[in-house]
C-alpha cells in the first residue's frame, strides 16, 4: 500500500508568523497615520489584502478587520463629506476619526497579546 500524501497545508513557521504580525502592526499604524496623511490608509489596505491569504488563522482576523475598517471607513467618510453641507456631517466625520482610533488601538492590543480579533466582522468597535 502506498503512503498517501497529505493535502493539508504545512503549519506556518515562526518566521512567517513574525512577518505577518509585523505587517498587521504596520497596517494599524498606517491607518492611524491616515488621520494626518490620508493616503497611508490606501497603502495599509493593500498590505492587508496581500498578507491576508498566507497569515495563520488568528492573524487573518486582524487582516479581515483592517480590510473592513478601510471600506467601512471610506463609506462613513464619504457620507460625512456629503452631509457636511448640513451640520451633521461634521459630527459624522468626528465620529469616523474616533471610530478609526478605537478599532486600531483595540487591534494593536489584541495583536500584542497574540490573540485573534474577537469580532472582525463588526461595523462598530
Amino acid at each position: 500500500m502506498e503512503p498517501t500524501q497529505s493535502t493539508a497545508l504545512p503549519a506556518a513557521t515562526a518566521e512567517q508568523v513574525a512577518k505577518a504580525e509585523s505587517m498587521a502592526k504596520l497596517v494599524y499604524v498606517l491607518y492611524l497615520a491616515s488621520l494626518v496623511v490620508g493616503v497611508t490608509s490606501l497603502v495599509g489596505v493593500v498590505i492587508a489584502y496581500v498578507y491576508q491569504g498566507d497569515a495563520p488563522e488568528g492573524l487573518r482576523t486582524h487582516f479581515r478587520l483592517q480590510i473592513r475598517t478601510f471600506w467601512i471607513g471610506l463609506l462613513y467618510a464619504f457620507l460625512g463629506l456629503l452631509l457636511s453641507l448640513a451640520v451633521i456631517g461634521v459630527a459624522l466625520l468626528a465620529f469616523v476619526a474616533i471610530w478609526l482610533i478605537v478599532r486600531c488601538v483595540k487591534g494593536l492590543r489584541y495583536l500584542d497579546r497574540r490573540e485573534p480579533y474577537p469580532s472582525p466582522g463588526t461595523w462598530l468597535w
